[in-house]
Order: C-alpha cells, then sequence, then structure tokens
C-alpha cells in the first residue's frame, strides 16, 4: 500500500449546510452554490490525476464525485459506508434545537464522546470503521494510487482520526472541511502521514459543524 494517497473530499454546499442543520443518512442535493463549488473542485482535482474516485450513495456526495469524473472520464464506484454520521433523532434538526431538545447527550457527542448520535444514531468509532473499509478495501493490493474519497464532512475527520491513529477524543482537534475542499493523506511504509487539510478553496466558514463535526 505504500505510495497511495486517499483524498478526502467534502461534498459541496447545501440548504441545510447553510442553516447548520443535522444532514446525517437524510438525502438532501446540492444547492446552486454546491454544485458551482464542486466544479471548480473538481477542475483542481483532475490535474492531480486520480486513479479511481468513490463515494458516498447519498446524492449530494455523488454529485460532487460525478463533475470530477465528467472531466477525467473514470467511473464511480458508490458505497453506503461512505455515508455521513446516522444522526438518528437528531436528523432534520439544527444544532440550536438540538441544544434545546436533548443537551447532555448532544454536548457530550460534541464533546467527542463515542455516544450515539441521536440516541438512536451512530457512534464516531462506528463511522470510521465503517468508512476506512471502504477505502482500504478500494487499495488492498494496489500502490501509487491517487483515489478520490467524495464523502461528508463528519465522516472524513472519523477517518482521518482513525488513519493517524489519533486518540479517539481527539479527533476534535482536526479542524472541519469547508463545502467542496479536502484532506490528502499519504501512506508510507510505517504510517499514514497528513500531507493537505481543507485545501482546494478560498479561506470561508465551515458550515455544517454541528452535523458530524465538532461545535463552532
Amino acid at each position: 500500500m505504500t505510495g497511495n494517497r486517499v483524498v478526502l473530499w467534502r461534498h459541496g454546499q447545501t440548504d441545510w449546510n447553510m442553516v447548520n442543520r443535522f444532514q446525517g443518512h437524510s438525502d438532501i442535493p446540492l444547492n446552486e452554490v454546491g454544485r458551482y463549488q464542486v466544479k471548480h473542485a473538481a477542475e483542481i482535482l483532475a490535474g492531480m490525476n486520480p486513479t479511481a474516485i468513490i463515494s458516498s450513495d447519498l446524492g449530494r456526495a455523488r454529485d460532487t464525485a460525478q463533475a470530477l469524473a465528467d472531466l477525467v472520464g473514470l467511473s464511480i464506484r458508490t458505497d453506503e459506508n461512505l455515508r455521513e454520521t446516522n444522526g438518528g433523532l437528531w436528523e432534520g434538526k439544527t444544532g440550536a434545537e438540538n441544544r434545546a431538545e436533548d443537551f447532555q447527550n448532544f454536548i457530550r457527542w460534541i464533546d467527542g464522546d463515542d455516544n450515539p448520535a441521536g440516541t438512536t444514531g451512530e457512534t464516531r468509532s462506528q463511522v470510521a470503521d465503517r468508512a476506512v473499509s471502504a477505502v482500504m478495501r478500494e487499495l488492498e493490493g494496489k500502490t501509487d494510487q491517487l483515489l478520490i474519497v467524495a464523502t461528508h464532512g463528519g465522516t472524513a475527520r472519523c477517518v482521518l482520526g482513525q488513519l493517524l491513529q489519533l486518540p479517539l477524543t481527539h479527533w476534535g482537534v482536526i479542524g472541519g472541511l469547508s463545502n467542496a475542499s479536502w484532506s490528502i493523506l499519504e501512506r508510507n511504509p510505517r504510517q499514514w502521514n497528513l500531507m493537505e487539510h481543507n485545501a482546494g478553496s478560498i479561506p470561508e466558514p465551515v458550515y455544517g459543524e454541528e452535523s458530524g463535526a465538532t461545535a463552532p
């Protein structure tokens, strides 16, 4: 697996991102700004000569991946294991609503505990296990790959935390990804290294921090 690089690419902006509404597994489409963002980002990523593209099966990530696939002539393999955190009872609600209705549970989760999101949703460790397994399946037996992973902000952070071997309680030190921005991991003989983080866009607010990431 030496020499492989993984680009964790967050989907473009959605209307729910703009109001800090927990998206999770809800299939919310890109908005007009999001479509512009992914078109711009795809032009940059195309210059990196990707070797494969995998994507969450949710439309906002799949359409993000498609913008790149159209430029480089690669097919997309979708995988539900690359979805955002299942937010359980928090999905569809804003951060303010979840704080008001489920304060202790929500704050524990924001602070980095491994409790299930929204009581009936997923823990961060569950998200990391499923998403990392999807990435590793794609890279198995390969070297010198540049794998594009079109996914979600919270899922990307979980992948970064696990592959960088950070204690789960410290995953929150990894800043969020802006819409349509990415992080690059590279594998050397010993470990994964973080080469770039939140790259590819003019600096802007990280919308949707409470939809799979951490507190503003």
